[in-house]
C-alpha cells in the first residue's frame, strides 16, 4: 500500500517572501506569521494547521542545505521515479548514504537534542577617556530565562509535561513505504506536538507553556584600556539560555566612543592643536600642553613655523594587544594678533623696516617680481 500524498503549498508562498529572500527576511516573516497563527493566540479553527505549515516552511528555508535541495527539486524527491519520498532513504540496498551525499542529507538532527542558546548584542556608549583608560561597570540586558514558576517545564505547578503518544517523544512522525527497490522512510515533524516530543496538558500561567520569560539581567563587564569606537567585547555564557539543557549563548558588547572636545585619535596616537603667539614662534618658548594624564612642558624652538608638529612620546593610547602606548602629536598654530593698539602697530612697523620687509615696499617688490616672471 502506497503512502498517501497531499499537495503542499510552495514554502516561499507560505511565508510570503520572494525566492531570493535573505535569511533575515525569512526569519522576520516566520516570526510574524508564527505569532499570528499560534494556537494560544489565534482561536480560528484552521490556525493550528497554518501554524504547522509556517513552521515546516521555515524549517526548510532557514537551513542552507534544505533550501538548496528544495529550490532544485521542490516537494518532489529527485528519485521520485523509484517511488522515493521527500524525507530520505533507509535500507535501500546501501544507496541511502549515496543519496544523502548528493542531495544534502547526512546525519539527521534530533529535534529534542540540547541546543545552544542564541548570542545577544548590546550597544554601549562610553566617554573618550573611558575608552583610553578602560573601566568597569554594570549593564542591564533583556534576555530570555527559565520561568521561575514552572522552572522551565512550561507545565502548571503540580503537573508535568507528557511524552507525545504519536511520536513517542522523538518529535518526528515516520511514514514507511515498501517498494520493489526497498523500504523508504519519509520523516516529518510530528503534527501532534509540533516537534517538541511532549504535550503540556495544563500550561503554566506565568509563561503560557513556553517555559521561558523575558527578564532584565545585570552583568558586570570590564572594558580594557585602549578600546576604540566599534570595538566588540565578548562575555562568554551571558547570551540566551540554552534549549533542553544546551549551553547558553554569548553576549557581545559593541562600544561607541564619544568625540573629545580637544583631542582626536588615530589608532594608538593622540592629536591636538595648540595656539602660540608670533613672538613665541619667532623667539622660542617653553609652553604647557594638555595630555590625557595632565599638563606637560613642550619646548618651542626659535623660528618655528605655523602647523609644525611636535611629538610627545608615550602620551598616547595604551596598546590593546601589545606593550606600551602610542604618542601624542601636537600641532602648533601661530595666531595673528588682532585689535593692536598704536604702540604695538608702530613696533611691528619698526620690526618690518629693520627686517627689510617694509609693508608697502614689500608689496611693490613682489608685484615687480611677478611682472618679470610672466612678462619677461
Amino acid at each position: 500500500m502506497g503512502v498517501e500524498r497531499v499537495s503542499k503549498r510552495d514554502y516561499y508562498e507560505v511565508l510570503g517572501v520572494d525566492r531570493n529572500a535573505t535569511p533575515e527576511e525569512i526569519k522576520k516573516a516566520y516570526r510574524r506569521l508564527a505569532r499570528k497563527y499560534h494556537p494560544d493566540v489565534n482561536k480560528e479553527p484552521d490556525a493550528e494547521e497554518k501554524f504547522k505549515e509556517v513552521k515546516e516552511a521555515y524549517e526548510v528555508l532557514s537551513d542552507d542545505n534544505k533550501r538548496a535541495h528544495y529550490d532544485r527539486f521542490g516537494h518532489v524527491d529527485p528519485n521520485q521515479g523509484f517511488g522515493g519520498g521527500a524525507g530520505g532513504f533507509e535500507d535501500f540496498g546501501g544507496f541511502g548514504d549515496i543519496f544523502d551525499m548528493f542531495f544534502g542529507g547526512g546525519a539527521r538532527r534530533n529535534p529534542n537534542a540540547p541546543q545552544r542558546g542564541a548570542d545577544l548584542q548590546y550597544t554601549m556608549t562610553i566617554e573618550f577617556k573611558e575608552a583610553v583608560f578602560g573601566k568597569e561597570t554594570d549593564i542591564e540586558i533583556p534576555r530570555t530565562e527559565d520561568c521561575d514558576t514552572c522552572r522551565g517545564s512550561g507545565a502548571k505547578p503540580g503537573t508535568h509535561p507528557e511524552t507525545c503518544s504519536t511520536c513517542r517523544g522523538t518529535g518526528q512522525q515516520e511514514l514507511i513505504q515498501n517498494t520493489a527497490f526497498g523500504r523508504i522512510v519519509n520523516r516529518r515533524t510530528c503534527p501532534t506536538c509540533g516537534g517538541a516530543g511532549r504535550i503540556i496538558r495544563e500550561k503554566c500561567g506565568s509563561c503560557h507553556g513556553t517555559g521561558k520569560v523575558k527578564k532584565r539581567r545585570k552583568i558586570h563587564i570590564k572594558i580594557p584600556a585602549g578600546v576604540d569606537d566599534g570595538s566588540q567585547l565578548r562575555v562568554s555564557g551571558e547570551g540566551e539560555r540554552g534549549i533542553r539543557g544546551g549551553p547558553p549563548g554569548d553576549l557581545y558588547v559593541v562600544l561607541r566612543v564619544k568625540d573629545h572636545e580637544f583631542f582626536e585619535r588615530d589608532g594608538d596616537d593622540i592629536y591636538c592643536e595648540v595656539p602660540i603667539t608670533f613672538a613665541q614662534a619667532a623667539l622660542g618658548d617653553e609652553i604647557e600642553v594638555p595630555t590625557l594624564t595632565g599638563k606637560v612642558k613642550l619646548k618651542i624652538p626659535p623660528g618655528t613655523q605655523t602647523h609644525t608638529y611636535f611629538r610627545l612620546k608615550g602620551h598616547g593610547v595604551p596598546r590593546l594587544r601589545g606593550i606600551g602606548q602610542g604618542d601624542q602629536h601636537v600641532k602648533v598654530v601661530v595666531v595673528t594678533p588682532t585689535n593692536l593698539n598704536e604702540e604695538q602697530k608702530e613696533l611691528l612697523r619698526e620690526f618690518a623696516k629693520l627686517s627689510g620687509d617694509d609693508t608697502h615696499g614689500h608689496q611693490e617688490t613682489l608685484f615687480e617680481r611677478m611682472k618679470k616672471a610672466f612678462l619677461g
